[in-house]
This record gives structure tokens, sequence and C-alpha cells, in this order.
């Protein structure tokens, strides 16, 4: 197969190419007999949009290695990505987490005098519900946040997914914690017994599923936000448009309020001295993003040097001068 995914592949090669494609398959409500239909005609039989599962399946064979997240992004169908990430969230949640318990279950002795199996149990339920809680706060707050953005609904100034998200990011990282941790008790501390395999079956189950759940949450923070931080944007555009400057504005208020909240979080951050790699870290979007705000920046302020942007951003009362790296 070539490097990376087309829509006049058929859908039965890039399968057998990469058996990963089958989570995205399900997710996406595709099912199987391809026969040897074309990614593009399956795709199109079923109403689902064709760029956006190859952006998901590209992404997911390159493990998440990408340099061109900005123009993946501008292919892509934020309501069809949604549909796909509730799906995963059912997965895990309804099917995925369930199964590997009730194997658990079969594989360790449950009994009330083998504590160890006990506690291995506890930890596996409080790691499902955790997982639990995070999707369905994503459901819940996430997912209806952007909804309304796509519908125009108006939100309040103070909401967006940067602040939405920032909590929940870290909860990515410790759902990886809890589910490694989980795979360790279990090798080290658990006596070998009759249903070793069994076990080992369980082991294979889990360290699947936190590839699966790596890939998950870190298309979440990175597709999926940077698809809706360009949404953001575009609405913050609108919505000037819509609600044009007064002509009694002078031509620096009306240079300030041109830039959207993102550049000027951008700004900010090229004033303390923070290189593109660590702005993106900073926001949580991708440094194709960081370049293209920078670039906007440039053309609407028509300041080229990290010094004038220092002073526009002293001036306007983006930043106070103890906080500028000199």
């Amino acid at each position: 197969m070539s490097e990376k995914y087309k829509e006049t592949d058929r859908m039965g090669d890039i399968i057998c190419d990469d058996y990963r494609i089958l989570q995205v398959i399900s997710r996406f409500g595709l099912t199987l007999g391809f026969g040897d239909h074309t990614v593009s005609e399956t795709c199109l039989a079923a109403g689902v949009d064709a760029p956006t599962f190859l952006a998901v399946v590209n992404f997911i064979r390159s493990n998440g290695r990408t340099s061109n997240l900005s123009d993946i992004v501008e292919s892509l169908s934020l309501t069809a990505l949604m549909n796909y990430l509730r799906r995963s969230h059912d997965y895990f949640v309804k099917f995925r987490l369930p199964a590997i318990r009730r194997k658990l279950i079969e594989a360790i002795d449950c009994s009330a005098r083998n504590q160890i199996a006990f506690l291995i149990l506890k930890f596996y339920d409080e790691f499902a519900s955790e997982v639990g809680r995070h999707m369905d706060y994503e459901d819940k707050h996430i997912h209806t946040y952007v909804t309304d953005l796509m519908k125009g609904v108006k939100t309040s100034p103070d909401v967006n997914i940067h602040k939405l998200s920032h909590q929940h990011h870290d909860n990515h990282a410790q759902l990886e914690k809890s589910l490694s941790e989980l795979k360790s008790i279990i090798i080290k501390y658990y006596p070998t017994d009759s249903n070793a395999q069994l076990l080992n079956d369980v082991l294979i189950d889990l360290f699947m599923t936190e590839e699966d759940l790596f890939s998950h949450c870190h298309l979440e923070d990175t597709l999926f936000l940077e698809a809706v931080v360009r949404l953001e944007d575009e609405r913050q555009e609108q919505a000037r448009e819509e609600n044009p400057q007064t002509e009694e504005q002078d031509g620096e208020d009306s240079a300030n309020d041109a830039l959207s909240d993102r550049e000027k979080e951008v700004i900010v951050c090229v004033v303390k001295g923070m290189s593109n790699k660590e702005i993106a870290e900073q926001l949580y979007i991708s440094v194709n993003t960081v370049m293209t705000h920078r670039r906007n920046i440039s053309r609407k302020l028509q300041i080229h040097s990290p010094a004038g942007l220092t002073i526009y951003a002293i001036v306007n009362g983006l930043i106070n001068l103890e906080d500028v790296k000199l």
C-alpha cells in the first residue's frame, strides 16, 4: 500500500494492510462486505464523509505523527468527526471495557479469600468508571459546546474550547497512567494459576485497549481541537462582519479589536519569548496553527518583529512590562 491511504484505494485492501482500521469503520457506521469497492464508493454508499474517514485512518496509520495538521483539518467535516468520537465513546464504555471485565472475572479468583484478585478487580472498576466519567464530560460539555458553535448559537464570551479542554486534557494522561499501573500490577503481583492463559489474554486486551485509547485521546487533542479552534476563529470573524466597528473609534483601537482572542494569546506568548513549539504546547494547538496566527497578526497590525509586538502589547494592555522578556 502507499504511504497514505487515498479515496481510490479499495476498502478491503486497507483493512488487510492495517487491522486497526477495523476499529475505525464501525465507529463511522460502516459494515463489512465491501467487495472491491473503493474508500470513496464505500463512504458514499453509507453517507460517510470520505475525507474525514481518510483523515482518521491516516492519523492512526502514522500513529498520530503528522506535519500538515492545518491542511488535514481544512478538509474535515467536524460533524462527521464528532459522530466518530461519540461512537468511540460508546465502544469503550458499553462494549470494550465491560467485555474485558467479564474475561478478567473468569481469569482470576474473585473469592473473598484472594485479596490480590479482589484489589485488581476494584482497580479495574475504578479505571472503567474514570473512563466513563471522562467520556460523559466530553459528550455533555465539549460536544454540546461544539454543536452549538456549528449551529451559530451564541455562547458566553468567557467559554472556549481551550477552557473546556484544559483540565480534561490532563485527564487523558491520568487515564493512560491508570491503565499502565493496572497492567503492571497484574504482571508483577498476580500469582500464576490454572487460568494463566486466559489472564494473558486479558493482558493482551489491556495492551490493545491502551493503544486504542491513547490514539483516541491524541486525536481529540490534535485533529479535533484544531478543527474546533478554526471554527471558533471563523465565528469570531463572522461576528465582526455582522457588527462592524463604528467610525468614531480611533485606528489603534480598531487594530486591537480586529485581532481574535487566540491571536492576542499568541502575541502575549511571543512577547514572553516563547518559541512556536512552546506556544503550541501552551495553547494546545499545532505549530502550523501558531505560524498561521503569527502571519495573520503581522498582516493585520503591519508589525513584523517581536520588538514591535512587545510595544504593541504593552500599549494595548495585553501584557505588563514586568512580564516582558527583554
